[in-house]
């Protein structure tokens, strides 16, 4: 059972900027990439639904969340049909993020009173997700639909949106500029932010302080818009 509301998880998301999204089948790993990432602020992230056993990974992430980063809110991401959504639920995910818009989780999500960010692509989708109950749509893949531009052309004629775009996102300033700039809610980040180190593994102390800098460059934006 989620911990946190949909208005509770929209909150945080804008609040903390960006969303660390990652997948891997290592627990461990895992664990050590949430710690970072939650060491450098982020009170948000998705764990994406990427590869066997996803859901058993999950189980154990969202419990032991729980004990060892009070605030952390996580969910998951990679969702594409109704029935892997209950799963999850059931798993203890707090959000649902999904590539796709696809009514039959949106009821899922709704009857549960789960935050779900669906992917759209055009404005007809995005006001679709909407009358679907989505208070967060997730533009995807970002870059490729439009970039910055694309939320901006979205917002002008309906500026009650919350968008957030995942794909061609990066933790430079210049980046996060263009889309904070555009008006969006949130980001989605990946391998931008969830780097590895010259010997292939993951540079945890660098993933902390790409987060912590990606988090203080929005404040700085909002702080000067």
């Amino acid at each position: 059972m989620a911990q946190y509301t949909r208005i509770e998880v929209a909150q945080i998301m804008k609040d903390t900027g960006i969303v660390p999204l990652f997948y891997h089948r290592d627990i461990d790993t895992v664990k050590k990439v949430i710690t970072a990432c939650y060491n450098g602020g982020a009170r948000i992230f998705e764990f994406t639904n990427r590869g066997d056993h996803a859901q058993d990974i999950f189980s154990e992430l969202s419990k032991w969340v729980v004990d060892a980063l009070p605030g952390m809110i996580i969910g998951i991401g990679s969702i594409v049909d109704s029935g892997t959504a209950s799963l999850f639920i059931q798993k203890g995910a707090n959000f649902i993020v999904s590539p796709i818009l696809n009514a039959d989780i949106a009821k899922v999500c709704n009857r549960r009173k789960i935050s779900w960010l669906p992917g759209c692509a055009t404005l007809t989708e995005i006001n679709y997700a909407e009358e679907l109950g989505a208070e967060i749509v997730k533009i995807f893949p970002a870059a490729q639909v439009g970039g910055p531009d694309f939320v901006k052309s979205i917002l002008a004629p309906c500026p009650w949106s919350s968008i957030m775009p995942s794909g061609g996102v990066s933790p430079e300033k210049e980046n996060l500029t263009k889309w904070f700039k555009a008006g969006v809610h949130c980001v989605g980040m990946g391998s931008k932010l969830i780097i590895k180190n010259s010997n292939d593994d993951f540079d945890y102390d660098k993933i902390e302080k790409l987060t912590r800098k990606s988090i203080q460059i929005v404040h700085k934006i909002r702080t000067e818009s």
